[in-house]
């Protein structure tokens, strides 16, 4: 039997789609059944704390499987843990590419770890979405096109709260723990481009730490001792809680800007003691779980019912936990624009393409955006001041991002 030309074509057209279809149920770490994600996350080591992320991760991605996945593919989440050793999350992270073939790396904790497989993934072209840090290399699509970040950049953080002492103080003079890597230096930078010429006269003293420091109170001694009337604490949540006991022990009271990733009430701030940390400015772009301003909020109220039901051990003061489903919800998003092509490359292009998507428990007038020139999905948040038993917002919703689009 002759086909005619017309019956030809279509059979040859029907043939790209199914062959299209293959690829797309073929990409790396996706069958019809399944997307497989790969994370790193810090279940042990000096940044334990921030563990709760990646288990809230799991419990949301638990949530949609059992609603029936997305677009019929359940999500198979492989985190495991790196210890916050840079060493570790490159065995970890190639192993999870070169053996487990997962889809994307997805949410991996901390600038120096996620740091050491940078380049590696981008080599690899494998997705290294919504990274749990703030740091600004995070943002170079055109270096780096596959791998963007999710909260507001360290550096714009920095930039707002120069911006505050400036506004409120007379004769500041701030003395900066940090931590020695990109994430601190990131946050001093920040602090040095909102100063900017007086940067140097402002700044009377800073001390660094290792991620392998048992204590940081001996650097803490030292900027109590510099006559600062500014303490800026830019640590991860066990060394937060620290130098906030320490300042109180060594009866200082500096005006104290706590950076956003460590201002947990559950990990950092209930730990050191409500009374120490009376004052404290600090950053926020989600809704703060403590805060009863949310109780009637629908969105609180879903989450609430998601930690009841799919993370009862989950503790509901750790912002931790809110930050891990509201950015669970991002990937979700991400991967329902995809539709059924799950090649690695659609995935990244749709994370660059989220139109003012309100992810929970954002706070109102927050959105997120990103486009193929921006890599920062988060770009406002709102200072509050720490106050009794919780943190309390003020002043307008900040825009801005230090490096956007670079």
């Amino acid at each position: 039997m002759k086909l005619s030309t017309q019956s030809l074509i279509a059979a040859a057209a029907l043939a790209v789609v199914a062959v299209g279809a293959a690829e797309a149920r073929n990409a790396p770490g996706v069958t019809d059944s399944e997307i497989k994600i790969g994370n790193t996350n810090p279940y042990s080591g000096p940044a334990a704390a921030y563990g709760s992320i990646g288990k809230t991760i799991g419990a949301c991605f638990d949530k949609v499987n059992a609603e029936g996945g997305i677009n019929g593919r359940k999500i198979n989440f492989i985190s495991v843990d790196d210890g916050y050793s840079p060493p570790r999350t490159v065995e970890q992270t190639r192993k999870l590419v070169e053996r487990e073939n997962v889809a994307v790396m997805y949410q991996g904790l901390g600038t120096p770890t996620n740091s050491a497989v940078h380049t590696y993934l981008n080599k690899k072209k494998v997705p290294q979405l919504f990274v749990a840090t703030g740091a600004t290399k995070w943002g170079q699509p055109k270096e780096f096109p596959w791998t963007m970040g999710w909260q507001p950049n360290y550096q714009s953080e920095g930039v707002v709260y120069a911006r505050y002492i400036m506004q409120t103080l007379d004769d500041p003079k701030v003395a900066i723990l940090y931590q020695n890597d990109d994430y601190g230096k990131d946050y001093v930078h920040g602090m040095e481009i909102g100063l900017g010429d007086k940067a140097d006269e402002i700044i009377v003293a800073r001390e660094s730490y290792e991620v392998t420091d048992p204590t940081i109170e001996s650097q803490v001694v030292n900027l109590a001792n510099s006559g600062a009337n500014v303490f800026y604490n830019v640590t991860t949540p066990k060394f937060a809680a620290q130098a906030i006991t320490k300042v109180a022990e060594l009866d200082w009271n500096p005006l104290q800007l706590l950076n956003s990733v460590s201002n947990s009430i559950g990990s950092v701030v209930s730990k050191a003691g409500f009374e120490k940390g009376q004052g404290m400015i600090s950053a926020a772009y989600l809704m703060d779980p403590t805060d009863p301003e949310w109780n009637d909020h629908p969105e609180k109220q879903t989450w609430e019912a998601f930690m009841d039901e799919y993370f009862p051990d989950g503790d509901k003061t750790d912002a931790f936990t809110s930050y891990g489903w509201s950015v669970c919800n991002t990937m979700v998003q991400t991967l329902k624009q995809a539709g059924d092509d799950l090649s690695r490359e659609n995935i990244m292009a749709q994370a660059a393409n989220l139109k003012d998507y309100r992810a929970p428990m954002l706070l109102p007038g927050i959105t997120i955006n990103t486009g193929p020139n921006d890599f920062y999905p988060i770009e406002q948040w709102q200072l509050m001041k720490f106050e009794g038993e919780q943190w309390h917002r003020f002043g307008e919703i900040l825009d801005g991002a230090v490096g956007s689009g670079s």
